[in-house]
């Protein structure tokens, strides 16, 4: 745990009783402070009582009288579509509003590091698509060296739950739109942007507001160093508006596809070949194609922007590269679940947008491709340059039938369920093929998260085999 510094003594609220309002009340009374919570869910707050916390109706504006600060959990809505009443209510009296990585970034430096003989590191890694494998293979890179480091924020433990910085240690934190547009305070020593494209807009009121909420993470303190997929224009933006000139090697300009060399320092991958420039000469390369946990031209930028990050943390390429060859990949983000008579079964169920399942369709010649659920604003037009790859579609979820229609020149049956897109794929596969789920939707309209959507996924694939001969 990171006790919290700065408000011993002092009472601080809390609202949501979520993984990260659970870990940041602990840590603000490990700090000292004294801590009041509130959780609109009733569930919540049998919780927060269990745990011996004090609960405080926080929508009501009289609740503030003494309270220093409100730490929200991300889930909750602070500006758009409409502020929650707690915060409305907490402006109104004055209270400041932060919220867990907020916390740790006034909190994670202690008095114990002058003892150390090398500083502790902070990595923060956010973008639309990537940010979680990008922040794993950091972090796996990074124990394969033998450097100590933990993984935290928007995956694996909540950022106040790790635990105190030892010597020499890095720490990876994956943070989303959420996390960034609300923290009062954030400097990490190196910060990433993997990518940008339309995501969450009601909660940013468009993308220009999601833009915003990313920017913030280079805008707020500043890094020490940048790596910027630059691959969009708000990309080369931030690149541009970070650097101070042609020589800055400070900025890192990563690309899939683009032949980075004028940059002063330039992570690039092309035609499956990872290669580094800095001041216009070749200084390192890997070969990305036989790394079977990064599958696709997404992954490659995935593995340019990690590749990146350790190179600027002091790591050589070749100690790179023998730690990318055993990265396992993530679950449910390209992953490969089983292989049958030539049919590979594989997981990309983080794919809840458009974009992400644009990249998913370009890494693979030959597609059984399972999709739908909850869609997103915008529509599916950007896969369609990507159909060429599908040799059929099976059509999931409650808007199952309107999905289908949005996908021209390709067959597309509509399965509904899970069980039976799975059992027609598989019975339709031919050896080469890819069954690939895919949804470029979210999955709320059948399923509690991702997570439970692709567990759902590997079940059937798994009932599929074993009623299969051979």
């Amino acid at each position: 745990m990171i006790p919290v510094q700065g408000f011993a003594g002092k009472s601080v609220a809390v609202l949501g009783m979520g993984r990260s309002g659970q870990a940041a009340a602990r840590a603000l009374q490990a700090g000292g402070a004294q801590v009041v919570v509130w959780d609109d869910g009733q569930a919540g707050r049998d919780l927060a009582e269990a745990a011996g916390l004090v609960l405080r109706d926080l929508t009501k504006p009289a609740s503030y009288a003494g309270i220093t600060a409100l730490i929200v959990s991300p889930g909750i809505a602070h500006l758009y579509p409409a502020p929650h009443p707690a915060i409305a209510a907490a402006w109104a009296a004055g209270a400041p509003v932060d919220n867990d990585i907020g916390l740790f970034f006034r909190s994670f430096a202690t008095d114990d590091w002058d003892g150390f003989a090398t500083t502790p590191r902070v990595v923060a890694v956010t973008g639309s698509n990537g940010k979680s494998t990008t922040s794993a293979l950091i972090h796996h890179i990074m124990a394969e060296s033998g450097r100590p480091a933990q993984l935290a924020g928007n995956i694996g433990r909540g950022v106040l739950d790790i635990d105190p910085a030892r010597d020499g240690e890095v720490v990876v934190l994956e943070l989303s739109s959420y996390q960034t547009d609300l923290a009062r305070a954030m400097t990490p020593d190196v910060a990433v942007l993997t990518n940008l494209t339309s995501d969450h807009l009601d909660r940013h009121a468009g993308h220009g507001g999601y833009f915003a909420a990313k920017r913030r993470l280079f805008a707020e303190g500043g890094p020490d160093r940048a790596v910027i997929g630059v691959d969009e224009n708000e990309g080369r933006y931030v690149a541009n508006q970070l650097s101070q000139g042609p020589g800055d090697d400070r900025v890192v300009q990563v690309s899939s596809g683009q032949k980075l060399t004028e940059a002063a320092w330039s992570v690039f991958a092309r035609k499956g070949f990872l290669a580094e420039y800095r001041h216009g000469r070749q200084v390192g390369s890997i070969d990305l194609r036989a790394i079977a946990g990064l599958p696709g031209a997404h992954n490659h930028q995935n593995a340019c922007a990690a590749y990146a990050v350790c190179r600027t943390l002091g790591l050589g390429p070749r100690t790179i590269e023998a730690a990318m060859q055993s990265y396992p990949g993530l679950p449910h983000r390209s992953q490969l679940v089983a292989e049958r008579n030539g049919v590979r079964f594989v997981n990309d169920s983080k794919a809840t947008n458009v974009d992400s399942a644009a990249k998913a369709l370009q890494a693979f010649a030959r597609i059984r491709w399972i999709c739908g659920g909850l869609q997103k604003d915008g529509g599916l037009d950007a896969l369609l340059p990507h159909l060429p790859h599908v040799a059929k579609a099976y059509v999931i979820g409650r808007e199952a039938a309107d999905f289908a229609r949005q996908l021209p020149g390709i067959p597309a049956e509509i399965c509904t369920t899970m069980a039976q897109a799975v059992a027609l794929a598989a019975a339709e596969a031919e050896p080469g093929d890819v069954v690939l789920l895919a949804p470029a939707a979210a999955s709320f309209d059948q399923y509690d998260n991702f997570e439970q959507r692709g567990a759902d996924f590997i079940a059937c694939v798994a009932a599929q085999i074993a009623d299969q001969p051979g």
